[in-house]
């Protein structure tokens, strides 16, 4: 396993991020449990969660059962770089979701409890916060890292323009500001490439992709519908749309010699600016089968032919779409 650096940190973590959302309403705890053991083995060390994982208001199921498992002892938190997540409601009250200072402390503190842990090695914020001015929210993170409760602090579902002025207020202030940017990127989704992909490049920011596989549409879905697997109708009617593609798609890949959806997060990691994607295994098989994608090396040939099946918004803005 070759380790690499989140962003401009010198934390090391694993080209691969064990994503737990499954953890809870579609992997049973033991299995959790096993899917976190066989990760450590396999040498993946850094964990992403979230507090409204597990889909209970209020609950973080999924913390707590990374909490149990942490609790077993055995070096477990010492080996892992733990993320999670603060923005979601975690209530109904009016201060138990978004970016202000005192949500952003309670809800802190309470991952901290569900997870049986002292710190959180990468706090990062689930969604942009456009109510709350950026003063108040790296006033509470920076009281958070004073108190070593949070290490590093990440975001999520920025635009490119929210990473510049988080950054550049960060810097007013003196503070590291954010050192990564968990993003919907993917061969189908490459919107980000416009300006979130350019805007980690000049802050240093790691890029860490969330559905890498489009949900499954890039994970050799034609093949398995021949199978005699289901699919759900919102993923039929995005096949219709899109079966051109993925014949191509899928015959590249069988042309390689390689399953569709290892071929797509090596892809993913062929662009340097990205950290780990988050892969988010169901089942032991799904974990250890993605391994296989560290081990590829795409040629300029399979890129270029992978962009003309899924191609790109022309570069990076302005220039994909002025002179």
């Amino acid at each position: 396993m070759e380790y690499r650096h989140l962003g401009r940190t010198g934390l090391k973590v694993s080209p691969l991020c064990l994503g737990t959302m499954n953890f809870g309403p579609h992997t049973t705890e033991p299995d959790s449990y096993a899917i976190m053991d066989k990760s450590l083995e396999l040498g993946i060390n850094f964990f992403d969660t979230a507090n409204v994982y597990g889909w209970k208001s209020g609950e973080g199921i999924t913390e707590q059962i990374i909490g149990r498992w942490l609790e077993q002892g055995d070096g477990r938190r010492e080996k892992i770089v733990l993320a999670t997540k603060v923005y979601g409601g975690m209530g109904k009250w009016p201060n138990e979701s978004k970016l202000s200072a005192y949500h952003i402390k309670r809800a802190c503190e309470e991952s901290l409890r569900r997870m049986k842990t002292d710190h959180i090695d990468l706090y990062q914020m689930h969604h942009v916060d456009r109510d709350t001015p950026w003063e108040e929210i790296w006033q509470a993170m920076e009281q958070l890292v004073r108190e070593g409760k949070v290490l590093y602090v990440g975001s999520s579902n920025f635009a490119g323009w929210h990473i510049a002025q988080a950054n550049e207020t960060a810097k007013q202030r003196h503070f590291m500001g954010l050192v990564s940017e968990q993003s919907l990127y993917n061969l189908d989704a490459r919107m980000v490439e416009l300006e979130v992909v350019p805007a980690c490049e000049s802050y240093g920011l790691g890029l860490i992709p969330w559905s890498p596989l489009g949900g499954g549409f890039l994970g050799g879905v034609l093949k398995k519908i021949a199978e005699g697997r289901r699919a759900a109708d919102h993923m039929k009617e995005r096949i219709e749309k899109d079966r051109p593609k993925l014949e191509a798609w899928e015959a590249l890949c069988a042309d390689m010699g390689e399953n569709p959806a290892d071929v797509a997060l090596a892809w993913l990691l062929h662009n340097p600016v990205v950290t780990a994607p988050i892969i988010g295994p169901r089942t032991m098989e799904q974990l250890t089968g993605s391994m296989r994608a560290i081990e590829i090396n795409l040629s300029d040939e399979i890129m270029k032919k992978l962009d003309e099946i899924w191609p790109g918004p022309g570069g990076t803005a302005p220039e994909a779409y002025a002179w």
